[in-house]
């Protein structure tokens, strides 16, 4: 069968064969499915089942609904694949379900895609809790759910009021299975079959499995010829002997139009070669969510300006805080024509100390212990020097500056004053 696939696949030839197989099927009767009142219970007019394999219900005077029942004696498999129901025909849906004691809905699509309706809501949902369908008296609901990335498991109950009798139902909603195609994934269609199996409703002690998706014939047949397909090839005893085209031309023979695209068919053929697929646990790549982005640092930030916050720091604490009122900063160019370092501000303090004898005796004190400490190989933490601001030999200093220039005024105010009194 791989070599199969490969050939077809490397010529580029499915859409011949699919063309091929649709000649080949054969064209049966469908009189019943066209009679005028059993139209309006067709959801398409090209899509009816078959005279000699249709669905024959109990209850009331008309007996039809749109379902065809296939079986596979080889592989002990029976498959009832029918419409997505329709608002009038959901009574008629669960009725055939309790006829044919079935154990097992398979769902393949959604209610609405593309923006049109493609199925009825036939069960109830979880705030719904029930649904009565007074047509045929039977009531269904809802017990839980179990709701995966692209498949939905519910448990619901049916019941038929007319005798009290009831019945589990599990209901298996694929619902990443775009309409006219394939899924993304065969591993995860594979798991999804998986646990339709494991259910045990496709065993040949129960009902044959309801399947539909929106006509009952492209999802539907995928589902099944895949499954049995798979069956088929776990029974011989030659797997390479199962031939996926003459499965689908059989299956053909008791519902129209099986498999309507060619990328159906070549999925088919792909999932069939991947049989030894893990089940549930591994779970497809496309859905796996994304990763959790890490959290964040509870840590404050940094201050932006914190290596000029810790120098200022030192500084403080080397020559203690000021207890002087701030005075007017003024910024003097340098006389000797260098520039200030870091854009330094000179503060203007009348009471300071720096360009006293004491504040030098103390600035050489300070070096030659500088020097000490580098002959003995020891250093004492260092913190940031003040620059210095005496000026050089030479110049005349801002405070003399300020100190003449205030005379000069004084002197000139006195001059005036003796010139105008006197």
């Amino acid at each position: 069968m791989e070599d199969e696939f490969q050939d077809i696949d490397e010529n580029g030839s499915w859409t011949e064969i699919y063309q091929d197989i649709r000649q080949q099927s054969c064209d049966l009767p469908c009189k019943v499915a066209k009679l005028p009142e059993n139209k309006t219970r067709n959801r398409y007019r090209d899509v009816s089942p078959f005279d000699h394999s249709r669905i024959h219900l109990q209850l009331g005077a008309n007996d039809y609904i749109n379902a065809s029942l296939i079986t596979v004696e080889e592989a002990q498999r029976k498959y009832i694949l029918t419409q997505g129901p329709l608002p009038m025909t959901c009574g008629h849906f669960w009725e055939m379900v309790w006829e044919q004691k079935s154990r097992g809905v398979v769902m393949l699509n959604r209610v609405i895609e593309k923006g049109s309706i493609k199925c009825a809501q036939y069960w109830p949902q979880k705030e719904e809790k029930d649904a009565v369908f007074e047509d045929t008296n039977f009531k269904v609901t809802f017990i839980s759910e179990d709701i995966k990335s692209y498949y939905t498991v519910r448990q619901l109950e049916l019941e038929n009021l007319c005798t009290g009798e009831y019945c589990e139902i599990q209901h298996f909603h694929y619902t990443t299975w775009p309409d006219f195609g394939v899924p993304e994934s065969p591993a995860s269609f594979l798991n999804f079959l998986y646990k339709v199996r494991e259910s045990g409703c496709l065993n040949p002690d129960k009902g044959p499995v309801v399947v539909h998706c929106s006509a009952g014939i492209g999802r539907s047949g995928t589902f099944c010829l895949v499954d049995t397909c798979l069956q088929l090839m776990s029974i011989r005893r030659d797997p390479s002997s199962v031939r996926i085209r003459d499965v689908l031309l059989e299956m053909r023979r008791h519902r129209m139009g099986l498999i309507q695209t060619a990328d159906q068919l070549r999925f088919s053929y792909l999932a069939d070669s991947w049989k030894d697929i893990s089940h549930e646990e591994d779970e497809p790549p496309e859905f796996t969510p994304p990763p959790l982005p890490p959290p964040r640092d509870p840590r404050p930030e940094p201050p932006f300006f914190h290596k000029n916050d810790e120098v200022m720091r030192k500084m403080i604490d080397c020559l203690g805080s000021p207890k002087e009122p701030e005075l007017r900063q003024r910024i003097f160019p340098d006389p000797a024509g260098t520039h200030p370092v870091d854009g330094h501000v000179e503060t203007q303090d009348p009471t300071s100390e720096i360009s006293t004898p004491s504040h030098l005796q103390h600035q050489q004190q300070q070096q030659e212990e500088e020097e000490e400490e580098e002959e003995d190989g020891t250093e004492k933490p260092s913190c940031p020097e003040p620059e210095k601001d005496f000026p050089d030999p030479g110049t005349w200093s801002p405070f003399l500056t300020n100190v003449c220039l205030y005379t000069a005024v004084a002197l000139s105010a006195y001059a005036c004053y003796r010139a105008y009194f006197h």
